[in-house]
Formats: C-alpha cells, sequence, structure tokens
C-alpha cells in the first residue's frame, strides 16, 4: 500500500509550524516544498524556518530551485530526513546526489511535467533512495492532474523491477481519490498531497486514501 505524505506549499512559518503540528502522530513524514522563485514565480520558507523546531515527523524537502545543491546544507540545518531535487535547473546531477550522501541523507531527484527517465544520469539511477514525479507543473499548488505523467511512472516501475532497483517512485501533485488508483496502477510506491488533505478532519482524510488504495488492492 503507498504511503500518503502530506506536502506544505506556504511563505508563511507560523502556517508551516502550524501544519506540522496538526499532522504529529498521524503520518510518519511530511514534505516541505521549498521554491526559491526563480524556478517558478513563486516563492516560499526557507529551510531555515524550521532549524529549531521539536517534532518527531521526518521531513522531505523538495527543492525546486535553481542548482538545488546551494539548498543543502540549509536543507541539513532543517532537520531533513531525504532531500530531492528537481533536475530541470540542475547544473550536475552527480554533484547533487554526492553532497546529499556526503551529509547522510537519503536523496532524491524530481521529474517535472516534460521531463522523462532518460533525463536521469543512468550512472547514478540505482544510487537514489526516490525519484519523483510530477503530476502537476512544479512550483505551484491546486493545479489538476495531468496524466502525461503516467507513463513515466510506469517507465520507473519497469526499472525496478528489471533492475532491483532500491529507489521508490514517489508522486506528486493534483493528487485526489479518483486520481490514486491510475498512480498506484502505473507503480507509485508514495503519493504526496497537498492542501486537500488540511480540509476538514486529517485523519479521516487520510483514512480516505488508504481505503481507496485497499479497494485497488483487493
Amino acid at each position: 500500500m503507498p504511503e500518503i505524505i502530506p506536502a506544505i506549499l506556504t511563505n508563511n512559518p507560523q502556517e508551516l509550524r502550524d501544519m506540522l503540528l496538526k499532522l504529529e502522530g498521524k503520518v510518519d513524514r511530511v514534505q516541505i516544498d521549498i521554491i526559491d522563485g526563480k524556478f517558478a514565480n513563486n516563492r516560499t520558507i526557507d529551510p531555515s524556518a524550521l532549524e529549531n523546531i521539536d517534532t518527531t515527523l521526518k521531513l522531505d524537502y523538495h527543492l525546486m530551485t535553481v542548482n538545488p545543491v546551494d539548498w543543502v546544507e540549509r536543507c541539513v540545518r532543517g532537520q531533513a530526513d531525504r532531500i530531492i531535487g528537481q533536475i530541470e535547473r540542475m547544473n550536475d546531477q552527480l554533484e547533487f546526489v554526492g553532497k546529499v550522501q556526503e551529509v547522510g541523507l537519503s536523496v532524491g531527484l524530481g521529474l517535472d511535467l516534460g521531463s522523462d527517465v532518460n533525463d536521469i544520469d543512468s550512472a547514478i539511477l540505482l544510487d537514489l533512495d526516490v525519484v519523483l514525479v510530477m503530476g502537476t507543473k512544479a512550483g505551484f499548488g491546486g493545479q489538476k492532474f495531468n496524466e502525461d505523467c503516467l507513463s513515466v511512472i510506469s517507465k520507473l516501475s519497469e526499472i525496478k523491477q528489471q533492475d532491483q532497483s532500491p529507489f521508490v517512485v514517489c508522486v506528486d501533485g493534483g493528487e485526489t481519490l479518483e486520481v490514486e488508483p491510475r498512480v498506484i496502477r502505473a507503480g507509485a510506491d508514495e503519493i504526496v498531497v497537498g492542501r486537500s488533505l488540511f480540509d476538514g478532519n486529517i485523519e479521516d482524510n487520510i483514512n480516505k486514501f488508504h481505503g481507496k488504495q485497499s479497494l485497488t488492492q483487493n
């Protein structure tokens, strides 16, 4: 059953802390979206906003930035567990992956809509802990799911099966209860859900996603 990972995209540090508090005890992992205003015309909090926060949650930093390697140290100070960088504005994939591994954290690469599995340097694919596939254009929340990403998920799933690759496939963007079965069938191991997860009772919303997953596997 794929893991449901809440995503927080905000430029308000207090809102970030409030949302994390609401997730305590309900999930194991949360994704913090970092946008620098250059990758996309949007800007969020800096990882430094979480330097002193007391949380039991595992924190993923999803870097939608120019040259994500420059953000690794800030994510470390922000108590990161995994750091995922979008490849589209990344100068050197090997450098980014090596830097994250050097600081002892799990590492991933993100593929935006229009990017393909072949855009990942084949020399490091098997060194990744996660490959994140965007179901919407990276940089903004609240967008509708684009089915073009399903073929990318399927390709990654095939690679995993053929090569016994260790990475998990994470799908991010536009996720709803209607979309979820399709990304599961395509091979998703993790599903990132944004603000809709916070509308109403968070625990009930998470359980609805898990219930939908169970139906697809029976």
